[in-house]
């Protein structure tokens, strides 16, 4: 039973304000510690606020679209598209970022990937990462001897430590929209974008500058640029309070929701002292487009293999981020490759790395710096590509003057065909997914990908929309909340047939089947699952 600031090292006295109710977890007093929950506690006190405003504008809008408006380049910023400008330097470290790995912040993940030969490493508190609080606290402390060089890890046997050359250090914190719901501020609960910036740039800044690199984040699930002007004074706001050069922290945005891909050139300006470009999260974007035209029939997308990032709107979107990036002189970072080595199948294997190898070839041709993987073993397959395609550190110099993205583009939905297995494929992934969340796990593996948060939006999503237009598939059946309930009884039994009745009698399956066909049949879209997900994480004391 957890209970108010009963953690095993002792905390420090709390500064005014300030409330911790969290089990017990190894490092929370030192990862606490040193005045970094008063510099948390001030972010949150100064910008809080502003981040409730923007997340009520979110609501606005959604019951704007709900209600017939559309979406469309803002008239009000067109001075800024047009503008000639361009963004802050890019620091040497990272001018070349041809290969990025991302993952959760467990201790082992962290090693082998800074050390995995990719570029770039980003540290995942968001979607690969379930927010428990020993997940959050122990990734602090994790990054804090990744940052110093002094992580080791050992588990059955093997020893785990640095190698000499290590990828460059990114981290990603927790979107807007979530809470740190452990921790609460004058009675109001945390952001966790705040609190997990706030304690890596407190303990970190001034180390990494001091070893020729720097504070260097992802932003996640930005919907506006009046969200990335709401980061960009964070940063002003952090980097003046620690005495941090003022342009020292770096950003590469995520653009992952649909109404970003509108904003990307009002986006990069905002951020422009601090920004490091913008990335294709593509499996996020995927679900944010169900997600934002999930009342019009006329956007029902076909199964999710079938959505692919050269077709329809995801090929608009794409080709517009590289000519977006490159006129304001910063990186177009290319998307996802989930799959993972398939063992004891050498042919399946062959036709996982083919299908890699198209992906980022379609990326380095069309002009992207640089790519996207989850696994260590693809991280030479990504590099070998882009080696051989972009001699320099990057291709700034593509401007991509060809590319010419309209409105009705950006919403193309792409041509194929709604199956059964489809409907099944999301309902076995989503839940399994949901699954591991439940238990603490944000990363998983799955039918021979890594899977995150997103794969689950995406599935559920899917199935909610399915669902409310009643839509038709291939064999001309319709899918409906009483044919969910009979795939999910068939699914369920697949899974246990598939990982065994002492795994699954021992894992969370009710509980994930139930929240799955909630969230998939409410009359009202739920706007992120992680958010009831975590409500259930904390209900168990985690």
């Amino acid at each position: 039973m957890s209970k108010e600031n009963d953690l095993s090292l002792p905390l420090p006295p709390m500064p005014p304000g300030v409330v911790i109710t969290a089990p017990a977890t190894p490092s929370a007093g030192f990862v606490l510690g040193g005045e970094a929950l008063a510099f948390v506690a001030d972010l949150a006190r100064t910008f809080g606020p502003r981040i409730q405003e923007r997340l009520t504008a979110r609501a606005a809008r959604r019951a704007r679209l709900e209600s017939g408006e559309s979406f469309d380049f803002l008239r009000e910023t067109a001075h800024v598209r047009q503008g000639d400008w361009t963004c802050a330097s890019t620091p040497d470290d990272i001018l070349d970022r041809r290969t990025e790995i991302t993952g959760p912040v467990d201790r082992k993940m962290v090693i082998n990937a800074l050390n995995s030969g990719a570029r770039v490493f980003m540290a995942d508190f968001e979607d690969a990462t379930c927010p428990t609080w020993e997940n959050q606290i122990e990734g602090q402390k994790n990054l804090f001897d990744a940052v110093r060089r002094t992580i080791t890890f050992e588990a059955n046997g093997k020893s785990y430590a640095l190698a000499e050359k290590t990828a460059v250090l990114f981290v990603r914190p927790r979107g807007l929209h979530l809470d740190e719901k452990h921790v609460t501020i004058d009675g109001v609960a945390c952001p966790g974008s705040l609190f997990d910036f706030g304690l890596f740039f407190f303990h970190n800044a001034k180390e990494l500058l001091s070893r020729g690199t720097g504070p260097y984040f992802y932003l996640p699930k930005l919907e506006s640029h009046l969200e990335a002007r709401l980061w960009n004074d964070v940063f002003v706001h952090a980097q003046k309070a620690l005495g941090v050069p003022r342009g020292s922290i770096k950003a590469t945005v995520l653009i992952e929701t649909l109404p970003a891909a509108f904003e990307m050139d009002e986006i990069l300006h905002e951020l422009r002292e601090h920004s490091a470009g913008l990335n294709c999260g593509r499996w996020d974007y995927i679900f944010s487009f169900i997600k934002k035209r999930a009342h019009d029939p006329a956007a029902l997308l076909p199964d999710r293999a079938q959505v692919t990032m050269d077709k329809g709107f995801l090929r608009a979107y794409s080709e517009l981020l590289i000519q977006t990036c490159h006129k304001r002189g910063v990186h177009a970072m290319g998307g996802m490759a989930a799959q993972i080595p398939i063992k004891g199948d050498d042919a399946k294997n062959q036709a996982a790395l083919d299908k890699v190898r198209a992906d980022k070839l379609r990326e380095v041709k069309n002009g992207h710096d640089g790519t996207w993987v989850a696994h260590p073993a693809l991280v030479a397959v990504a590099l070998s590509v882009f080696d051989e395609h972009m001699p320099a550190k990057n291709q700034l110099e593509k401007k991509r003057e060809d590319v010419s993205v309209s409105a009705t583009d950006l919403l193309g939905i792409p041509e194929g065909t709604r199956t059964e297995e489809g409907l099944r494929h999301n309902v076995r992934v989503g839940v399994q997914y949901v699954e591991a969340w439940l238990r603490g796990q944000g990363c998983v593996p799955l039918y021979n990908l890594m899977e995150d948060a997103a794969t689950a939006e995406i599935s559920r999503a899917q199935v909610w929309q399915e669902i409310r237009h009643e839509a038709k598939l291939d064999d001309g059946s319709i899918v409906t909340k009483a044919r969910l309930a009979t795939i999910l009884d068939e699914e369920l039994a697949r899974i246990r047939a598939e990982v065994g009745d002492a795994r699954f009698d021992g894992g969370k399956f009710p509980e994930a089947r139930a929240l799955f066909e909630r969230l998939s049949t409410e009359p009202t879209f739920e706007e992120f699952l992680t958010l009831s997900a975590y409500d259930a994480v904390v209900a168990q004391g985690a």
